[in-house]
Parts: C-alpha cells; sequence; structure tokens
C-alpha cells in the first residue's frame, strides 16, 4: 500500500448560533491535532503514513464542527487548511461543504464527524425545538456529511464519528434526547461499516466521557458527580478525545471498524 503526506485539512464553520456546540473545542483541538506540527507523536504518525488510494500523493481531512471555530494555527505546519461556512444540519449546506473541500484540496479521505450540541433540561420540559435542534445537529447533521463525503472516499478512507458514553449508558437525567442521539450514531457507525467495508473504508465512533470545555468545565457547578462517576476520578481533556481521533486515522488502525472507542475516564466501566 502506497502512503503519502496529508496536503490539507478543511474545518466546516458557522456564524455563531444561539447556543454553543457542546463539542466545539474537541473540534478545535482535533483540528489542531491533525495539523500542528507540534503535536508529536501524532503528526509523524500521520505524516507520510495515511492509507492510499492508487495514483494520489496526498490526502485531506475534514473536520465538521457545527458552530463557528478560530482556525488553528498551520505556521507550524506543512499543508494547507481552510475554513468553510456551512450549517452541519443542512443537508444541502453539508454537500457544499465536502465540494468545497475536495476542490480546494483535491480529495477527501478522513472525515470527523463533530457536530452536536445538548440542552440541558427535563424531557418533558423539552420543546419541539429543542428536540429538533439536538436531532438535527447530533444525528441527522452526521448523516448528511457522511453521505456528501462517501462519493470521493476512495480505499483507505476514515470516517470518526464523536459520540458520547450516554450513548451507551445514561446516568445523567436531563440528557435525555442527547443519549438518544448519541446512541443512535452509535447503531449509524456500526450498521454504515457494513455497507462501506468492501470499499477498504472504516468507521468508527468515539465516546467521550466528561472532558474539560467551556460548556462543562471541570470547575462547573455540575463537575462533582460527573467526575466522581469516573474511575480516574477527573475529567478528561479535549487533547485526549483528539488523539484518540489521529489514531483511528492512521494505518495502525486499518483493522479496526464498527467500533466504539470509549475516552470517559471509566465512566462506563
Amino acid at each position: 500500500m502506497r502512503r503519502f503526506p496529508i496536503r490539507g485539512i478543511a474545518q466546516i464553520t458557522e456564524s455563531p448560533p444561539n447556543h454553543c456546540s457542546s463539542d466545539e473545542p474537541i473540534s478545535s483541538h482535533t483540528f489542531e491535532i491533525f495539523t500542528s506540527a507540534r503535536s508529536k507523536p501524532w503528526h509523524d504518525h500521520l505524516k507520510g503514513k495515511l492509507p492510499s488510494s492508487r495514483g494520489h500523493r496526498a490526502g485531506s481531512v475534514l473536520v465538521s464542527p457545527s458552530v463557528w471555530l478560530p482556525m488553528a494555527p498551520m505556521s507550524q505546519s506543512p499543508g494547507k487548511a481552510v475554513a468553510i461556512q456551512a450549517d452541519a444540519a443542512n443537508p444541502e449546506a453539508a454537500a457544499s461543504a465536502v465540494e468545497k473541500t475536495v476542490a480546494s484540496l483535491g480529495r477527501l479521505d478522513i472525515l470527523v464527524n463533530n457536530a452536536g450540541t445538548a440542552i440541558p433540561k427535563r424531557f418533558e420540559d423539552s420543546t419541539v425545538e429543542d428536540l429538533n435542534r439536538v436531532i438535527d445537529l447530533n444525528l441527522r447533521g452526521v448523516m448528511f456529511a457522511t453521505k456528501a463525503a462517501l462519493k470521493h472516499m476512495n480505499p483507505g478512507g476514515r470516517i470518526i464519528m464523536i459520540g458520547s458514553c450516554v450513548g451507551e449508558r445514561m446516568m445523567t437525567p436531563g440528557l435525555v434526547s442527547y443519549s438518544a442521539t448519541k446512541g443512535a450514531v452509535k447503531m449509524f457507525t456500526q450498521g454504515l461499516s457494513r455497507e462501506v467495508g468492501d470499499r477498504g473504508i472504516t468507521v468508527n465512533n468515539i465516546q467521550p466521557g466528561p472532558i474539560d470545555t467551556d460548556l462543562n468545565p471541570a470547575s462547573g457547578d455540575w463537575a462533582a458527580p460527573q467526575k466522581a462517576v469516573t474511575a480516574l476520578n477527573r475529567y478528561g481533556t479535549v487533547d485526549e478525545v483528539a488523539a484518540a481521533a489521529a489514531f483511528l486515522a492512521s494505518p495502525e488502525a486499518s483493522y479496526i471498524t464498527g467500533a466504539s472507542l470509549t475516552v470517559d475516564g471509566g465512566t462506563n466501566a
């Protein structure tokens, strides 16, 4: 199998919405770890080592968050970065973003589906708008981006979902709709892996636990009970989730597909 360096990376962005995506910081760090030369050992791990289809010499990555994010620094990276404005929950916009990525970078090899949001409240208090927003971003948006990306993926392609540990085991009141969509993402991953496996494309799902972000800070009011249910007695970091995505994109993960990699500090243990 021939190997090649990353040609560039694209990031879907959107104007700031009324509330932020729960996965925004994870998306930003995933974007950075794929592009920054200082992100050792993953940059060296990926550089020159991504699986290739015949006749191609460089690859590209698309990280798909649902909200506006600052561009990650590219000064230390040999690749190219582009930011594409799109609503991840809109099928036409998602398809257009994928086409712009291919037009700008020449191809698409890795899709990281990180679009997602949570609106914490009791299920019976949720409005129809709340439910639609969570379902549209967390599930429909993932499907839209994946469907569009598959048209351009060659053997060796990678599709990586950012799900949640609550999609497998739910212990947090107030996240009923969120956990339901993340459970659906897990099953979508398994089902799709069966359909595209014969094309040499892998599909995997990362399930983070409590991660220290602006929306769920380790010093926040709700941190103590989340920390208490982890085996490691701490919050995770966005770098730990991004590193898992980099591993699943690497050649060393070429025989892993349809799997859910739980990065939750033992929350679901």
